[in-house]
């Protein structure tokens, strides 16, 4: 069985084939960085002309890399949300228009299982059993989900307001970062001084698995503030040394969650994933912490933690093999509970 996956969410294009004897055998991403670079963020509307203009390419491109033809497919996946109602319609005409040209089935996926479910793309050894807790951090999302297998997910706990990675993105920002914000403080955080600043850990101070990074954001608008109100301007040193502060507080806290959820269900397996997770600093944190525990934790290859159709192909390999089908109605679920997801 070969499965052609579609990913069109956001602000990334990306094209994959999973085969069920050779694993993943095409892969194409197309991001749309520079495009929204001048405004600071991701425009709708842009994303999903975008999205029009280079799904049927990467397709084309896709078979090509795979040295295959329509012929050889034997199904289509495509992220039905959630994510831009625009960008997520782009994908699903063309994976359904597809699926009834070439008379294969098609099947919605689930962005935030495929994030879950991508370090299953890795060799056999470093994949993941059941049961684990996934920490999931991508750009809107930050959640911790107790997983027993393919679908039997319990959400532990989410943000209630800003997620980790919209966090990120605010704090470059205001330190006058270029877009896309979050990996450019990740990587100015790695010039800072260690305990120049200290910042909260948010809500690790009560009970509970949620989390909540506004009032962070706060604090670093507040610090540089005042470092501008003392210094002048900030130097470069000083917005280093704030977004070293700003980072090491959102790990800690990460990590403080994690230990406690793994804590409640006594799982020795965490997997991180989403946009996020590839920040290097979480990973060093959570893999001193698993260590710790005699546990062990999972991530995705780097490109596979950002937005990607290898684990859109994947997830979709995995439901239409287990006889799961969507009609033919086009179909897109901007807000989308993954808890609402079926079982295999």
């Amino acid at each position: 069985m070969r499965i052609l996956g579609i990913e069109t969410s956001c602000d990334e294009t990306g094209v994959a084939i999973y085969d069920e004897e050779k694993g993943l055998i095409a892969n194409q991403l197309y991001t749309q960085i520079a495009l929204h670079a001048e405004y600071g963020g991701v425009v709708p509307e842009l994303a999903s002309r975008d999205h029009i203009r280079k799904t049927a390419p990467l397709i084309k491109a896709a078979l090509e890399e795979a040295h295959l033809t329509a012929q050889d497919i034997d199904g289509i996946a495509y992220t039905c949300g959630p994510g831009l109602v625009g960008a997520l319609l782009v994908g699903s005409t063309v994976a359904r228009s597809l699926a009834y040209a070439w008379n294969v089935p098609a099947i919605g996926v689930h962005h935030m299982e495929g994030h879950l479910l991508a370090p299953m793309l890795e060799l056999p050894e470093n994949r993941p059993q059941f049961p684990f807790i996934a920490l999931l951090v991508s750009g809107g999302h930050t959640q911790l989900v107790k997983v027993d297998g393919v679908g039997k997910y319990e959400l532990m706990g989410e943000s209630i307001d800003d997620a980790a990675g919209e966090a990120f993105d605010k704090t470059a920002k205001l330190l006058g970062l270029d877009y896309p914000g979050g990996a450019a403080l990740s990587r100015l955080a790695e010039k800072g001084t260690v305990g120049r600043f200290i910042f909260p850990k948010p809500m690790t101070d009560r009970p509970g698995l949620d989390f909540s990074f506004s009032g962070l954001k706060t604090f670093a608008a507040n610090t540089i503030n005042q470092c501008i109100k003392n210094e002048g301007e900030l130097t470069e040193q000083t917005k280093a040394d704030i977004a070293h502060a700003f980072q090491t507080a959102v790990v800690d806290t990460l990590a403080i969650k994690c230990k406690r959820a793994l804590k409640e269900t006594g799982y020795k397996n965490l997997v991180i994933a989403g946009g996020v997770s590839a920040n290097k600093q979480l990973r060093n944190g959570l893999t001193q912490l698993m260590e710790s525990l005699n546990g062990r934790v999972f991530y995705p290859a780097p490109q596979f933690c950002t937005d990607n159709g290898a684990m859109i192909s994947y997830v979709g390999y995995l439901r239409l093999k287990h006889g799961e089908r969507a009609d033919l109605a086009i179909d897109v679920k901007p807000r989308w509970p993954m808890m609402e997801l079926s079982e295999i």
